[in-house]
């Protein structure tokens, strides 16, 4: 049984993303694919995953969606922003994720969703091209313009509550500075016009305004502010960032993990990505990649804790390259070289070539994370959702804490999470009560 504190999730979600691209039309395709019973929710712990409840021996697993009051998938509406005006239709056959037999019995829902016009500069996202582009005086305007389409959309559809998902492409790098420091500046720097206010950050900011929980699917700086973050405590919603973990970045905290449980050396880790589609594209602005860099970068230093272990991993080698090639479409390939260091300081290698299916990686994630962030909406929860780690490259994490980025501690501190706020009893794997006569 629920607690009586949550919000049951009675009308219609809409989610609402930022981009109509790729992942979006994907993301979109498939929960309508699966409303009609062509296709399965592969990839969706929301859908697919079972939690355990109680001992072993209780034999308690439901799926989660059975344990927690989530919207159900019929209850879902879409929309979207994107400065490309083609519908989720057309914008799916451009991207070239799904095959005609995935998207022509879905083809007239997909025309139906048209994208709102956006708010997108080319000095953000230099490689993308659109006029189907909000105008405004100032960058507040344009946040207020977002807040509107917000309400509207609500109206329109009969919404209950919304969540907001960005599917966009990453922008460049914007280092945090004092017009990011506080809700006063970061209001004020709106009414400027000032260059380190991205389109990003303005989408966030009239979401937590409105009341809707935001997502950050993409690596640039954006609701992981303090500003930002400020308001979402003190408006009550819960926010959750950055940059979805779909390919590369997913097998490191798989396998860096299993290097550090078994206390085995690493003297350097290369990954290389060819990557055709619009992700690709925008990441072949060094501004841009900058962006990526960071957020791919930062995973093996905080799962390894090299100061911590020095013998293992001190001054270990990562490199990163994303390399635009237009033939591989979205279907990205990883290559990963690992040279790790064993017994007596022996060398030896795991090389991986992951040829992974970016967007179809990405989709779940969009539909755990949507669901996941309106049920914390609903259980009273606001600010950072660190429990949502499990679905991101770089977590966010409360000021002067380390983000968790171990996939399995992940996993639990967000199962753990469902059954505190369910009331049920943490599991902490002991089991030393089978064994105690």
């Amino acid at each position: 049984m629920a607690s009586p504190d949550i919000r049951p999730a009675g009308g219609k979600l809409g989610i609402l993303t930022p981009g109509l691209g790729a992942v979006a039309t994907t993301f979109m395709a498939g929960v309508e694919s699966i409303r009609r019973g062509h296709s399965k929710p592969i990839g969706s712990l929301t859908q697919m995953a079972t939690i355990r409840l109680g001992k072993r021996t209780d034999n308690r697993s439901p799926l989660i969606k059975d344990f927690v009051p989530l919207a159900a998938l019929d209850d879902i509406v879409f929309g979207a922003w994107d400065p490309i005006p083609d519908d989720a239709y057309t914008a799916a056959k451009k991207a070239g994720v799904l095959e005609e037999r995935d998207l022509e019995p879905v083809k007239e829902f997909l025309q139906a969703i048209k994208p709102m016009p956006a708010v997108f500069d080319n000095h953000y996202v230099t490689r993308l091209h659109g006029d189907n582009v909000k105008k405004g005086k100032t960058k507040r305007d344009l946040a207020e313009q977002l807040r509107q389409d917000m309400r509207d959309f609500k109206a329109k559809n009969k919404c209950d509550r919304l969540v907001i998902v960005w599917c966009a492409s990453t922008e460049i790098f914007i280092k945090p500075g004092p017009q990011h420091a506080t809700i006063a500046q970061f209001e004020k720097a709106m009414e400027n016009n000032d260059e380190a206010i991205s389109p990003a950050m303005l989408y966030a900011w009239a979401a937590i305004m409105e009341g809707i929980p935001y997502c950050n699917g993409a690596p640039n700086l954006a609701v992981d502010t303090l500003a930002l973050q400020q308001l979402a405590n003190d408006k009550g919603v819960p926010i959750s960032g950055k940059d979805f973990k779909t390919g590369q970045t997913w097998m490191k905290t798989v396998i860096a993990p299993g290097l550090k449980a078994r206390m085995l050396g690493l003297a350097g880790w290369y990954s290389t990505n060819i990557l055709g589609n619009r992700d690709g594209e925008v990441l072949d602005d060094p501004a841009s990649f900058k962006t990526k860099e960071e957020s791919k970068l930062s995973v093996l230093h905080t799962i390894l804790q090299p100061e911590q272990y020095p013998d293992l991993y001190k001054d270990f080698a990562h490199v990163v390259r994303i390399n635009y090639y237009p033939p591989r479409g979205d279907n990205k390939e990883g290559w990963d070289n690992i040279d790790i260091v064993g017994w007596m300081g022996y060398p030896m290698q795991i090389k991986i070539n992951f040829l992974c299916r970016d967007s179809i990686l990405a989709a779940p994630i969009v539909l755990d994370l949507a669901l996941f962030s309106d049920f914390a909406h609903r259980a009273g929860m606001k600010g950072i959702q660190e429990w949502l780690s499990f679905y991101y490259k770089s977590p966010m994490a409360a000021p002067g804490l380390q983000p968790e980025h171990d996939l399995f501690i992940q996993q639990t501190k967000l199962k753990n999470t469902l059954r505190h706020l369910m009331g049920e009893e943490q599991i902490t794997h002991l089991g030393l009560e089978y064994y105690q006569q």
